[in-house]
C-alpha cells in the first residue's frame, strides 16, 4: 500500500520523521548523518529517507514550501504510514533584532493565517501547540549539548512576498520571534491526528535588518538544530 504522493510501501518510513522544507536538506541529512541509508521517495523530486542514527531508525522527509505542499506530507505520512513524531527542521525570519542568524528555536506555539484553519475552525481561533513531551526533551538535550536555544512563538505565513508595510510590527510587540510557512498546519494536524509534533527552526535571515544566509548554508549548514532533532529519536 502506498499513498498518493509518496512511493513508499507501509513500513518503509520510520515511526520518527524529520521534516525539511527543502528536499535536497533531506538528502544532505541522510548522507551525513545517517547510515545504511534507503531513498524511499523520489515522486515530484521530493526526496525520502530511512535509515539509523546511532542504530536508532529514523527517515526524513521534504515537505516542500508552505502549509498547503507541507499539510499532503503530514497527512499521508501520519495516516498511511503511522508515523508518531514528526520533528520539522526548517528555516525561518527574524523578526526580533536580538536573534541572530544561525540560532535555533524551539517553537513552542504558531500563530498563522492558514485559511486551511480558518476554514476548518469556522473563523475561530485555533491555538496549535508543540508536544510537551519533544519540546522538553529537545530543551533538555539542548542543554546537555551546550546549545542555546530560544523557545517561544513564531508565525507560520502562507505569503512569502507581501504589499502590507509593517506587516510584522504588531506581531514582534507580542513577543513571536520568527515567521516560517509550515509550523501551523504540522501542530495542527498533530493535534487532529493525536501524534507527537516539534518545531525546530534556525533563523536563516533578519526581516529586520536584512542579513541573509546563502542558498548553500540553508541546504548544509544548521548543525546544531539537526544535533538536536536527532536526539530525540
Amino acid at each position: 500500500m502506498r499513498s498518493i504522493h509518496l512511493e513508499a510501501e507501509v513500513g518503509e518510513i520510520a515511526e520518527t520523521v524529520l521534516l525539511p522544507g527543502d528536499p535536497l536538506r533531506a538528502k544532505f541529512v541522510a548522507e551525513n548523518y545517517l547510515t545504511e541509508v534507503k531513498c524511499y521517495n523520489k515522486v515530484r523530486n521530493m526526496f525520502g529517507f530511512t535509515g539509523l542514527y546511532k542504530g536508532e531508525r529514523v527517515s526524513i522527509q521534504g515537505t516542500g514550501m508552505g502549509m498547503g505542499s507541507a499539510g499532503i506530507y503530514i497527512h499521508e505520512l501520519i495516516n498511511t504510514y503511522q508515523c508518531k513524531n514528526l520533528i520539522r527542521v526548517g528555516t525561518c525570519g527574524s523578526i526580533q533584532e536580538n536573534l541572530d542568524l544561525g540560532q535555533v528555536l524551539l517553537v513552542t506555539a504558531a500563530c498563522g493565517d492558514s485559511d486551511a484553519n480558518s476554514i476548518l475552525f469556522q473563523n475561530q481561533h485555533f491555538a496549535p501547540t508543540a508536544s510537551f513531551e519533544l519540546l522538553l526533551k529537545a530543551h533538555e538535550s539542548a542543554k546537555e549539548q551546550n546549545i542555546k536555544v530560544h523557545p517561544g512563538l513564531v508565525f507560520s505565513t502562507n505569503t512569502f512576498y507581501d504589499l502590507v508595510p509593517n506587516r510584522w510590527d504588531v506581531w514582534k510587540a507580542h513577543g513571536v520571534l520568527g515567521i516560517d510557512m509550515e509550523t501551523e498546519i504540522l501542530y495542527t494536524m498533530a493535534a487532529r491526528f493525536g501524534v507527537n509534533a516539534l518545531s525546530l527552526l534556525t533563523v536563516s535571515d533578519n526581516i529586520l535588518t536584512g542579513q541573509a544566509s546563502s542558498q548553500e548554508e540553508r541546504e548544509k549548514t544548521y548543525n546544531e538544530m539537526m544535533e538536536i532533532a536527532l536526539s530525540l529519536i
